[in-house]
């Protein structure tokens, strides 16, 4: 009976304790872990929000940059790190919703082991063709494709990422052969585009622009629900036929599972402080990103969206792990 007594108490007094922690909170360095390198959209977004909080509020953020296993272990590290409120992870659709359908070893659980805190950023991708494709339209892309079944070749810039799921979600909508060339990022796969050895591929919209804009590749339409302002009289793959191949890139921050609310509502507020400022919205639309910000609720009921979404594509396309 004391012992049952001795368990109430301590469970009251943590309850009564949480408003105190919610007010010391940050008490300690917020470190933001990255998978990628630095330099990209990942990275960029940590730091900025890390930059931006620090000045406003004074509370001490870090970005560490872990890199590896497309993901995996920089998700799989603040999956299992303390739920403190402390260690933010910089998820993107790669760790969150794809792999899940792809890697049966995969050493966290995305639903499970994580939080979700804001979504930060989107990005469409763009289909684009070399100059010399006669095609000037994404019916006629298909036209072409339909007509020599296996002839034509999309490059993308590795297995998983925007450029290959949208052109096999493409491959499905429209019905068409397209061989796929995997390629060890977005800069190799642009290249051979661009030198015409791969005729077709489904770039990221900021990374495209530039090469449009000079004429370097075609665009036939963006696979977001409306139209680009970067390209306004490029048209939507619903505006070209297809409403289904809907593709975004999209990165988002997340914490441990069990973290505490007022943690995560406290990097929530901050990060839809941040990027809510009409100049940070217009730098990042310049590379084609819009901020869609939002509650933790939100970004929980989008990363459960995409997972299906891409679920669906990876089963029927037959998408598996390369060797």
């Amino acid at each position: 009976m004391r012992r049952a007594s001795s368990l109430i108490a301590y469970a009251i007094a943590c309850c009564l304790g949480w408003p105190a922690q919610a007010q010391d909170y940050p008490a300690h360095p917020i470190r933001i872990i990255v998978p990628t390198q630095a330099g990209g959209v990942s990275d960029i977004l940590s730091r900025t929000f890390a930059n931006k909080v620090q000045n406003a509020t004074g509370a001490t953020v870090v970005v560490e940059n872990r890199t590896g296993a497309n993901g995996v272990l920089a998700a799989d590290y603040v999956a299992k790190s303390t739920p403190d409120g402390y260690t933010v992870y910089l998820g993107f659709q790669g760790t969150q919703s794809v792999l899940p359908h792809v890697e049966p070893k995969l050493p966290y659980d995305p639903t499970r082991d994580f939080a979700p805190v804001v979504l930060l950023a989107t990005g469409p991708a763009v289909l684009v063709v070399h100059p010399s494709m006669p095609a000037r339209s994404v019916k006629e892309l298909v036209e072409l494709a339909k007509a020599k079944p296996g002839a034509y070749s999309y490059a993308s810039a590795g297995f998983g990422t925007t450029h290959h799921l949208a052109a096999e979600m493409f491959k499905l909508a429209a019905g068409v052969d397209l061989t796929g060339v995997t390629y060890r990022g977005a800069a190799p796969a642009n290249q051979d585009v661009i030198a015409g050895h791969v005729p077709i591929e489904f770039d990221n919209l900021g990374l495209a622009v530039n090469n449009i804009r000079s004429g370097a590749v075609r665009p036939l339409a963006i696979t977001a629900k409306d139209r680009s302002p970067l390209l306004p009289d490029v048209p939507t793959m619903a505006e070209a036929g297809y409403p289904s191949v809907i593709a975004q890139s999209w990165f988002a921050f997340f914490v441990p599972a069990k973290t505490p609310r007022p943690a995560i509502d406290w990097l929530n507020r901050q990060a839809n402080e941040v990027f809510s400022d009409p100049a940070m919205r217009d730098q990042f639309l310049r590379q084609g990103l819009v901020l869609p910000l939002g509650s933790p609720e939100f970004l929980g009921q989008h990363v459960a969206e995409e997972t299906q979404r891409w679920g669906e594509v990876i089963r029927k396309a037959k998408i598996t792990l390369p060797n």
